[in-house]
């Protein structure tokens, strides 16, 4: 995106555009945010692996395999110094601290514990933190590792989703263009930040059912976002129908049924 848009796009929020280029500067110098040929600006690379996380949340099933009740482990991961990235990688995972230095959850993830570690050390967990499969729990550690999440919060904020989706579905085509962009901006960012950091619990311990409904959901709020946008989008000539991929093609309309 240009800067321009980039600032156009902060005014809608209600930020001012010397806070944006400064923010803009702060994200190049760490290396989140590159600008190309054309002085154009773009995720960098350090923001890749965050990013893939983000962008892989219409596909969130194609990541799960049956549980047959092993845990992936990350044990001893106690530096200070590395403390914020570490638990930032955990946190993309869902792990839970079953005592001190170990952090667990559900081996029911595509690649099994090789590729869980794959993705945490690119997320930034220390390249010394051991990442193992453990299990032959014996049934009180056992019992206490599946109780590690609020299963019950994370039902009903599935259902919360739906509800917030469906009622700011209802409004869009009610409200003033910004208005629309900015609601379906916050109203979807939100809702994806809860599916990227959904902890893909097992069936055993979630439906999987409620689940793919909120991902559903937000696939087709997503649409009616992007219809939101659309204008906007266009007239920056950002992501173009003819270069983007086809599940990010801004549209021209969209039906609220």
């Amino acid at each position: 995106m240009p800067v321009r848009a980039l600032v156009a796009a902060g005014a809608l929020f209600k930020l001012d555009e010397n806070n944006v280029r400064v923010a803009l500067a702060r994200l190049v110098a760490a290396g989140l945010v590159e600008r190309d040929e054309r002085g154009r600006y773009r995720a960098g690379s350090r923001a890749g692996a965050i990013g893939r996380q983000i962008a892989g949340w219409r596909r969130l099933v194609e990541r799960l395999r049956p549980w047959y009740g092993g845990w992936v482990a990350v044990l001893g991961d106690t530096g200070r110094a590395t403390a914020g990235r570490s638990a930032r990688a955990r946190r993309f995972f869902a792990f839970r601290e079953l005592v001190p230095g170990v952090h667990v959850r559900p081996d029911n993830l595509a690649g099994g514990v090789t590729a869980v570690r794959e993705q945490l050390y690119a997320l930034g967990l220390p390249g010394g933190v051991i990442v193992s499969r453990l299990e032959a729990l014996d049934e009180q550690t056992a019992t206490r590792a599946r109780g590690l999440w609020d299963v019950r919060g994370l039902r009903a904020s599935y259902r919360r989703a739906r509800t917030t989706l469906a009622a700011s579905a209802r409004r869009l085509s009610r409200l003033a263009a910004a208005d629309a962009m900015v609601e379906s901006f916050v109203v979807g960012g939100g809702v994806i930040r809860e599916i990227v950091l959904d902890p893909l619990l097992p069936e055993p311990l979630v439906p999987a059912a409620e689940r793919a409904a909120v991902i559903a959901a937000m696939r087709e709020y997503d649409r009616l976002g992007r219809a939101c946008w659309a204008p906007f989008m266009r007239g920056f000539d950002v992501l173009p129908e003819r270069r983007a991929p086809a599940h990010l093609r801004i549209v021209d309309e969209a039906v609220v049924a």
